[in-house]
């Protein structure tokens, strides 16, 4: 078995990231450095005072020290890693694209008043999830050593358990939504026109290979990955998929 530093530095880089800053802003928060009050997604305090940073650092808290908290960051873990070294393998730019657009789509939900919430990383954590039910999704998963269902439905099974357990609804719902919107664009879409309206930026691809993150292929280079679907043809969200990329 590797020893924990082992597994940390096998994580890659953008999940690990990401994963990495979730946890120091909890700790961080918890210590009493800074307020979660300062970081949250405040559109009245972003503009007039120029507080940008709000716009970013919203998605680094996923809640104060928890067993939900726990969770989320076991998602991230999980579901993050297996994207980023399964279907997102070698496409460190991609996964980092997909990452950004989720940010973007859900910042753009928030401005909508029945939509806003303070803190956006639990939706992005669920658009994660959501993505990868979709591309995995025959897989048998596990829920708690309760219940045994396919990947596919695993959102909507975490859904039901925040009803259960009280949480809020709002963050999971919109990370489903930023999540189906993502892959419609990337891979639905394509499959019916040939056209993929969400290519990662040229110039996204050279920031990753300047600061050395991962592997890609090279931007030019055509790329499928495989989505396993259901096998009955006609169902909503069904059948074999294969990302367009380029």
């Amino acid at each position: 078995m590797s020893s924990p530093g082992e597994w940390y530095n096998s994580l890659p880089p953008i999940t690990k990231g990401y994963g990495t800053l979730c946890l120091l802003t909890t700790v961080i928060c918890k210590l009493g450095v800074v307020q979660p009050v300062h970081i949250a997604l405040f559109y009245e305090r972003v503009f007039p005072r120029l507080e940008v940073w709000r716009l970013i650092t919203n998605f680094f808290f996923l809640g104060p020290f928890s067993f939900n908290f726990g969770i989320r960051l076991l998602m991230i873990a999980r579901y993050g890693v297996n994207l980023e070294k399964g279907p997102f393998d070698r496409r460190t730019a991609d996964f980092l694209w997909m990452l950004i657009f989720g940010a973007l789509s859900l910042l753009a939900f928030s401005l909508i008043p029945p939509l806003w919430t303070p803190f956006l990383g639990i939706s992005l954590v669920f658009m994660l999830l959501y993505v990868w039910s979709r591309e995995f999704p025959d897989l048998q998963v596990n829920l708690y050593g309760l219940v045994a269902l396919k990947a596919f439905y695993l959102p909507w099974a975490m859904l039901a358990l925040d009803v259960i357990f009280g949480s809020p609804l709002l963050p999971d719902l919109l990370g489903i939504v930023a999540g189906h919107l993502y892959y419609f664009l990337t891979v639905l879409r394509p499959l019916s026109t040939g056209q993929n309206l969400l290519k990662t930026p040229l110039w996204l691809h050279r920031l990753v290979a300047r600061w050395g993150l991962g592997a890609q292929v090279y931007p030019g280079t055509r790329r499928a990955s495989v989505a396993e679907g259901a096998a009955s043809a006609g169902r909503a969200f069904s059948g074999r998929s294969y990302r367009l990329n380029r």
